[in-house]
């Protein structure tokens, strides 16, 4: 099946920022006495939003992040983008080879997807075919942000592929009834041990190699093996 629309997650997928997102959330956990390793952390809050990760160490640990955390961990945030960010190697330029229309739809808030693509020069591919799990009830993996978008785009969900790099957002794509391939070619892949898990949900495809892209949606492969 060709897709009718491409949805991209942000975080590990058009951006390689996940390690410098984790490096600011585990600080900001620490700095409320809750220790949690990183490999718990990879496992347990990446894709997710930062009301679902405060929900989890409540259930964890009886502490949600308070609001004097999350305002210091956004500043920080951001600050270390705009000295480290970089795009997924070879975008934009396997933007301009899609075929397929293409959204982006994230567990982070609108404004930092936005500056995520402004400072690695991808904010003019998407316009505003932004969506955020601020704009719906439950986020990753549930699958209302990805019907979500698919809705604003005008597309059957069937007709929707989904590229994520997380256990939650290839998740949230099946429970959509969309296809998902599995990007596992960002820089945090090797340190939390995301292969094993991605693989084990059997996505339809699993690539490490973003310029491989075009060809796989014209073709897509069907097997699950890793390229």
């Amino acid at each position: 099946m060709t897709p009718n629309l491409i949805i991209f997650d942000c975080d590990g997928v058009l951006v390689d920022s996940e390690p410098l997102a984790m490096r600011v959330l585990l600080a900001a956990i620490a700095a409320q006495g809750i220790e949690v390793s990183a490999e718990t952390a990879y496992r347990d809050y990446l894709g997710r939003s930062l009301a679902s990760v405060s929900a989890s160490l409540i259930d964890s640990h009886g502490m949600p992040l308070g609001d004097s955390a999350l305002k210091a961990m956004r500043g920080d945030l951001y600050a270390l983008y705009s000295k480290e960010l970089r795009a997924s190697p070879g975008l934009p330029e396997i933007l301009a080879q899609l075929e397929t229309p293409f959204c982006v739809a994230s567990s982070s808030a609108p404004e930092r997807i936005r500056l995520s693509l402004e400072l690695t020069g991808l904010l003019p591919w998407f316009g505003d075919r932004i969506y955020s799990a601020s704009m719906v009830e439950n986020g990753k993996p549930a699958p209302d942000l990805f019907l979500y978008a698919a809705e604003a785009m005008r597309v059957a969900p069937n007709r929707c592929l989904v590229i994520e790099d997380s256990p939650a957002g290839i998740t949230a794509a099946r429970r959509a009834g969309m296809a998902v391939f599995g990007y596992l070619g960002g820089s945090h892949v090797a340190a939390s041990g995301l292969r094993a898990a991605i693989e084990t949900l059997e996505p339809d495809c699993i690539f490490d190699d973003m310029h491989a892209l075009p060809d796989l949606v014209r073709s897509p492969r069907t097997d699950k093996k890793a390229l």
